[in-house]
């Protein structure tokens, strides 16, 4: 099995995740930082 697409994609997610919440701060609704992931992956 080849898992170099599935460990490229999982780093990307988790950056974009450490990205948004690097600039929102902590104690947001869920609804907001994923409205914030969806904005940051489509760059």
């Amino acid at each position: 099995m080849d898992t170099t697409g599935d460990n490229a994609l999982t780093g990307r997610v988790i950056g974009c995740a450490i990205e948004v919440h690097r600039h929102l701060g902590p104690g947001l609704l869920e609804s907001i930082y994923e409205a914030a992931l969806c904005y940051i992956s489509r760059r």
